[in-house]
């Protein structure tokens, strides 16, 4: 494991997604999961979410559209917390949705404002 990459990874990992988010997946894992939890802390955000190529708003649109397109509604609330703590607005996040349901189908669409509309609601906005 490359620690300095691991360290950037785990500093930007806790300012995107939270400090309970990351303390509960690092805490939750096992001899199994850790080397999973090390790769993408490694990988995922110590290497391209670090990357100058673009900002963490863009970053978190994209993620908003490939995870609703995946269908992946355990990461999808994750990352829109993530989104609304980069910056990007519920506006945009509607829009990105919107999207989604006209290139993915109708079920990936409104399965995402689904959950965006739970984490609006548990982040009292």
């Amino acid at each position: 494991m490359n620690q300095e990459l691991f360290d950037t990874g785990l500093k930007i990992r806790r300012e995107v997604v939270g400090d309970a988010y990351v303390d509960a997946s690092l805490k939750g894992a096992d001899d199994f999961s850790m080397p999973m939890q090390e790769l993408v802390t490694q990988y995922c955000w110590g290497d391209v979410w670090a990357r100058p190529g673009l900002d963490r708003r863009a970053r978190s649109l994209l993620n908003l559209g490939m995870i609703a397109a995946l269908n992946r509604p355990e990461e999808l609330a994750t990352h829109v917390r993530g989104a609304l703590n980069n910056g990007v607005t519920k506006d945009e996040i509607q829009e990105a949705f919107l999207q989604v349901a006209i290139y993915c189908g109708m079920p990936a669409g409104l399965g995402s404002f689904k959950i965006a509309k739970q984490v609006f609601k548990e982040m009292g906005l």
